[in-house]
């Protein structure tokens, strides 16, 4: 195709005030191969402490050190829990995005103290490895480890066994899902609904809408090459790539929890995501699938006022409604 045939979907006018602080606060350097270092300190500077995110909400945060995967280092969870929690509640699994190279448990755990609070559920995020320090699969095995140990400790922490869910944005999408099949394939926790926001789920970064978004937009075709290239090294592109730490690698999509998919159309993971969903339906399966209009990567985060940000979260609580049978 040429670079016309290529030309990016527009932004929703009213969400560009909001890309433009994204990319001042958060992409101010260009994610490369020698820059994931000071991306990750720059990072640091723009996730709160944990205490000055919590402020004066009813909640009480504990960290939990957990066993990891097998021959592997011990994980460390932050469990949020509302004072007022009336036992067995859900639990949401959250798993943050990055891009697997970049961010921490608390980034994002302001959202997940939302959650915990409007549905009366335990918050559950979980620290894992990075790459490319740790590659390809540190990432998805420490997030299933930590979803085993929750699943296993359920009735200590108040926890409704059958209504956890996995969720997670970005990167964070990608690794529920793939933390989805893995307790799949091994039989392990049940999962009530896995919910994949913007996921990062393809390591090959073929797609029209990927070329669409190459040096420009929120989360580019650069960047993600940067992250695939740290989390697989050489195995990139062929077909010894991860299955799990990369989903759209998995040849069968049968028999998963319900999934949640949405994301941005003017965006990198735009076609990833629509076909991952293409696929689960394909075999049957429970998929939601919403691709905004106008919608950069994380557009609801940053752009929380307008209205088509106000109407995919809403839409999301909706899907979280239904999957725990609660009208909170």
């Amino acid at each position: 195709m040429t670079a016309e045939q290529y030309k990016p979907v527009p932004y929703d006018p009213e969400l560009e005030p909001g890309l433009a602080a994204f990319l001042d606060l958060v992409e101010q350097i260009p994610l490369r191969a020698d820059t994931i270092l000071v991306n990750r300190d720059h990072f640091a500077t723009i996730i709160p402490p944990v205490e000055v995110i919590v402020g004066d909400q009813p909640v009480d945060v504990e960290d939990h050190v957990v066993p990891g995967p097998a021959g592997a280092p011990d994980i460390v969870l932050t469990i949020v829990r509302p004072r007022d929690l009336v036992t067995p509640a859900p639990a949401f699994y959250s798993i943050h995005g990055g891009g697997m190279v970049l961010g921490t448990r608390f980034f994002g755990i302001d959202g997940l103290i939302d959650d915990a609070l409007r549905f009366g559920a335990v918050g559950v995020s979980v620290e894992y490895r990075l790459a490319p320090e740790n590659p390809a699969p540190a990432a998805v095995e420490d997030c299933y480890a930590g979803l085993v140990w929750l699943a296993e400790h359920a009735e200590e922490l108040g926890v409704d066994r059958d209504r956890i869910v996995v969720m997670g944005a970005s990167a964070g999408g990608g690794l529920s899902a793939g933390v989805s099949l893995l307790a799949r394939d091994r039989n392990g926790p049940a999962i009530a609904g896995q919910l994949l926001m913007c996921p990062m789920i393809d390591d090959r970064n073929e797609t029209v809408s990927s070329r669409q978004y190459d040096g420009i937009g929120a989360w580019d075709r650069n960047n993600n090459d940067t992250a695939w290239n740290a989390i697989l090294g050489p195995l990139r592109g062929t077909d010894q790539v991860d299955r799990y730490q990369a989903p759209t690698r998995h040849p069968d999509l049968s028999n998963l929890p319900p999934a949640f998919i949405d994301v941005g159309a003017a965006e990198t993971f735009r076609d990833e995501a629509t076909e991952y969903a293409l696929r689960i339906w394909a075999t049957g399966g429970q998929a939601e699938l919403h691709v905004w209009a106008g919608g950069y990567h994380g557009f609801s985060g940053f752009s929380p006022d307008a209205e088509v940000s106000r109407t995919a979260v809403e839409t999301r609580l909706s899907f979280l409604r239904r999957i725990l049978k609660t009208t909170s």
